[in-house]
């Protein structure tokens, strides 16, 4: 009878591990950028919020953010950011979100890079992206790590300095400390406000909202990011029980998944934090049940 509470016990406590383990994830957000960078975060309708919903990451820092089963969401990184000496009013030159305070409340102000995500969507997939629907405003990856199953966990993103090259007539250009300095890329639909450039009114399907010179700009640079709206077939990317790590200004280098062109760093890649070494994580969590089980069996069969 003991030994049956105890194997009860210890199959009870390997389900409540193997369950928080699949039905959660790990999103760490790296700052490779020589400046510091304020992420935002904002949930989904009906999405649990995720804490904090904006926090500094200063350069060569990487902090991890829990995320719950089932969530789904944005999340970008602010620049140029102060907080208001006599107000307390905290704003952001780039991706500011309105609230005011560190935290979010709201989505990013375009022109912002956004990674997007649906976690356990349609099959138990995760569905990601990395957008530039709604402009560009700093280099971003999204990296797959541990990912299982169907899916290909593909790395996504823009690694590139958009702002430079970006066409005149697109340029945020910004006053104050960094005056006369492109800070951000806009989309044309923001630019010019015209349907046929937001896929609104009668552009608002597929079959008439197409690519344009503007959205092709983004395009060539970043293959794999969401140019304009209806650019699925190349953008949008599944994986499984997978965590994310998410890089400001990732560094290049070269990858088995290149981004199309362009270098990036692939799910393998090595990140410094505080705590040391971002390594591949502990084994799969099939593979430690099945040992642990294993392991008490080979004691009931040997000491009994």
């Amino acid at each position: 009878m003991a030994k049956a509470q105890v194997f009860l016990a210890l199959l009870s406590v390997c389900f409540v591990f193997l369950i928080s383990r699949v039905l959660s994830a790990t999103f760490t957000l790296v700052n490779q950028c020589s400046y510091t960078v304020w992420p935002g975060i904002l949930s989904g309708a009906g999405t649990t919020q995720l804490s904090p919903t904006g926090f500094q990451l200063n350069p060569g820092q990487a902090i991890p953010v829990s995320v719950p089963a089932g969530w789904s969401g944005r999340l970008w990184g602010r620049t140029f950011c102060s907080q208001d000496s006599t107000t307390g009013k905290f704003t952001c030159v780039t991706g500011d979100c309105g609230s005011g305070t560190l935290e979010c409340t709201g989505g990013a102000a375009p022109p912002a890079t956004l990674a997007e995500f649906t976690l356990n969507g349609a099959g138990g997939l995760d569905f990601y992206d990395v957008s530039l629907v709604d402009g560009y405003n700093l280099p971003m990856l999204v990296s797959p790590q541990g990912g299982t199953g169907a899916g290909n966990c593909s790395v996504t993103g823009c690694v590139v300095d958009l702002n430079g090259p970006c066409p005149s007539e697109l340029k945020l250009m910004s006053t104050g400390e960094v005056g006369g300095e492109c800070v951000a890329c806009k989309s044309a639909c923001e630019a010019f406000g015209d349907p046929r450039y937001c896929c609104s009114g009668p552009y608002a399907t597929p079959d008439t909202c197409k690519p344009t010179d503007y959205s092709e700009f983004f395009k060539s640079s970043c293959p794999r990011a969401y140019s304009y709206a209806y650019d699925d077939g190349t953008s949008t990317f599944t994986c499984a029980s997978a965590d994310y790590v998410i890089t400001f200004c990732p560094t290049p280098s070269t990858s088995q998944k290149s981004l199309g062109g362009q270098h990036a760093g692939g799910s393998n890649v090595s990140l410094v934090s505080s705590s040391g070494i971002l390594n591949s994580g502990p084994l799969p969590v099939s593979t430690s049940l099945m040992i642990i089980i294993l392991a008490y069996l080979w004691q009931l069969r040997h000491f009994h």
